[in-house]
């Protein structure tokens, strides 16, 4: 059998070593003139929302990247020697795909851009350009040849047979462009008819023409390969989020630093215990300090009961789904007692228990921070006579955790002890009245073996450690489906109170706050839960699945009683992504413990890699990647990759997206993680 041999110059390679990368990777055997390629990406930015849209991407998966900022002066030149250099006598190649704001943004012919194109066809490195108009100069008619341009919103778009055969094979086949509002255009982008040379990956029909067009292809042509999209976007559409995943895998060719799944868990807060009710004529919740006028307290409390309970294991089950019972057994201990001995609630969630994950969320549901002082609207840090703040003690937040498990272990329940839930996220600093962790939280949760404790992610976003220990935090999203509505018809009078100005008859909370947005007019009591707040909740659920994002949601188990108003937002979430996703894509529905890990996990590697204390490329099928000792590596790589270990190889991470993914982490006696790809 004779070899074609790889001849190298000093500028690149030959065509024929130059079509075998363009290829995707280079030829099995990889020769010692073979190229390195780094795995990090170029991203050149002129500030607009698709780029950044790309770069949130980038930085989201765990993918490396070097930005270059068009609009800063000190910006380094795009050259050759910026591109590609040598290491160790072999020739390389920085980055593994480039991102442009167009396909020509240093302009056609000029230096820079002739630096790029010739980079690109030396080492076969892909280039998506981040959002273009339709013409020639990237592989498309202009749009007055049966195509359109204008807005796209509530348009239907569809993966081609070659996007599915490609980069999007997650994708079932269709989904749809945003549109949140019929007053303003949120999407606008052109419709064309490709011309020789392009592959459109992503199709719809052409408005007020015939048959389809394309919004996303590849184009190849001068022995380079473009990915052109031709509608606008930011990172937090819809659209750009479903497609988001297969974008980054074009750009890397598949292999690359970094990961993405699409996550889902939901927290149901209070188990056991019952829950206070909304008084939609006084506009506040008796029991809360806010509402505490004297008048008499006519609202009966919410509790699930066993047909709720039933209702629960059988939609878990018809779905899919595991819910993570958040659990105050203390609380459903008193309201036995309060109630004739007996419980039938919990007697049929323990009868269910193997179906949930349990979390522990304290005995008694105590606030565990500061001890507060109610006199005042709002509450305040009581003080000692010294003027010090008093707080809730650690042997009383330790009896609140350990009594909890103690129960949980004595029924059978599948409960993780390093997990935690505290009551209102009690403990953690609680602004603006508590603005430290109570000192007493840390010891505690370090006596009782606590790792992870949940925080509220509308007041901390990111995992961070509880003061004075080593135990961290696990944001959780709260659902905009409230903890004090048993009814539809409540949910959406609180809805109203909360979200509508005062000439309206609301709080005018709405009207205070910037970020938040007044509705037109009330809505419907009988209708609105259902035709509003529903779409608006599921909608914004999906948007985190989408994103790459761990966090857990929470509502309460007052949500799963009565008008059971959480199920519809869950089978809207469920449904909806189902529709657009196909089975090798599943939703990841982790516990506690493990959204814990891999934030832990990510926030490591993140500094890893802001350290520049990574180093991964690619020669020929042979991928290396080191890292600090003990850094977890993230890594996607195609099916049939294999980790070679000191004595063999293994089967490489775990099936998910058309690829497979994992962190990984050298074997015994290795100092990189080393990949063999198929």
């Amino acid at each position: 059998m004779t070899h074609r041999a790889h001849r190298w110059r000093t500028a690149g390679v030959t065509a024929t070593a130059a079509g075998m990368l363009t290829l995707g990777l280079a030829a099995p055997g990889a020769a010692a003139t073979d190229p390195r390629i780094d795995l990090r990406v170029l991203v050149v930015d002129d500030g607009a929302g698709p780029v950044g849209a790309v770069t949130a991407q980038l930085k989201s998966e765990g993918i490396p990247y070097t930005r270059i900022d068009l609009d800063d002066s000190a910006r380094p030149t795009v050259t050759a020697a910026f591109l590609s250099d040598t290491v160790g006598g072999r020739p390389r190649a920085k980055f593994q795909g480039v991102v442009l704001p167009n396909e020509a943004p240093f302009g056609a012919g000029s230096a820079e851009q002739t630096a790029l194109e010739s980079y690109e066809r030396t080492y076969g490195i892909p280039q998506l350009d981040a959002y273009t108009w339709a013409h020639p100069e990237v592989g498309l008619d202009y749009t007055d040849a049966n195509g359109y341009a204008g807005p796209l919103d509530g348009r239907t778009a569809t993966v081609t047979t070659a996007g599915r055969a490609g980069p999007f094979g997650y994708l079932r086949g269709s989904f749809s462009f945003e549109d949140n509002s019929t007053s303003v255009d949120e999407s606008y982008g052109f419709v064309a008819q490709p011309r020789t040379g392009f592959t459109s990956y992503v199709d719809t029909p052409v408005p007020g023409g015939t048959g389809s067009g394309s919004l996303l292809g590849e184009y190849a042509h001068d022995g380079r390969r473009e990915l052109v999209v031709t509608f606008a976007y930011n990172q937090y559409q819809q659209q750009f989020r479903v497609l988001a995943p297969g974008m980054v895998d074009w750009l890397t060719q598949g292999v690359h630093l970094g990961q993405a799944r699409n996550y889902y868990a939901v927290h149901v807060d209070d188990v056991f215990a019952p829950d206070a009710r909304w008084d939609t004529g006084r506009n506040c919740t008796p029991g809360d300090i806010d509402c505490g006028d004297g008048t008499t307290d006519t609202t009966a409390p919410i509790r699930m009961t066993a047909a709720d309970a039933q209702y629960a294991a059988s939609w878990e089950q018809s779905h899919g789904f595991t819910l993570d019972m958040v659990f105050n057994a203390g609380a459903g201990e008193e309201w036995k007692s309060e109630n004739g001995g007996t419980d039938a609630l919990t007697d049929q969630l323990l009868a269910d228990k193997a179906r949930y994950r349990w979390v522990n969320h304290t005995y008694t549901h105590l606030f565990l921070g500061c001890v507060q002082d109610t006199s005042t609207v709002p509450w305040s840090c009581a003080k000692n006579a010294d003027g010090s703040t008093r707080w809730v003690s650690r042997s009383d937040i330790s009896s609140e955790i350990s009594e909890n498990y103690t129960w949980a272990v004595r029924h059978g329940l599948s409960v993780d002890r390093g997990e935690l839930v505290t009551g209102e996220h009690s403990g953690l600093k609680t602004l603006p009245q508590q603005p430290q962790d109570n000192p007493d939280l840390a010891p505690a949760l370090a006596d009782n073996g606590v790792q992870w404790t949940a925080s509220d992610n509308s007041r901390e976003s990111e995992q961070r450690t509880v003061s004075g220990g080593s135990t961290l935090t696990v944001p959780r999203y709260p659902m905009n489906v409230y903890y004090n509505v048993g009814s539809k018809a409540e949910m959406a009078d609180e809805y109203n109170w909360i979200y509508t100005s005062r000439a309206d008859g609301g709080s005018g909370l709405c009207e205070n706050n910037p970020t938040s947005t007044c509705l037109s007019q009330p809505l419907d009591t009988a209708t609105g839960y259902t035709d509003h707040i529903v779409p608006a909740e599921a909608h914004t659920d999906l948007g985190h699945v989408l994103s790459n994002d761990p966090r857990p949601h929470y509502a309460h188990q007052s949500n799963l009683a009565e008008d059971r108003i959480l199920y519809p937002v869950l089978d809207r979430v469920l449904a909806d992504y189902q529709a657009m996703f196909a089975d090798n894509t599943p939703i990841v529905n982790l516990r506690e413990s493990a959204i814990g890990a891999e934030l832990r996990n990510r926030a490591k590697w993140q500094t890893a890699l802001d350290a520049g204390k990574v180093t991964a490329y690619r020669i020929g099928t042979t991928v290396t990647v080191t890292a600090p000792s003990g850094t977890q590596i993230p890594v996607t790589a195609p099916e049939g990759t294999k980790q070679q270990l000191l004595l063999g190889t293994t089967t490489f991470g775990t099936a998910y997206a058309s690829r497979r993914s994992a962190w990984a982490a050298p074997g015994t006696l290795q100092a990189a993680v080393t990949l063999k790809l198929p």
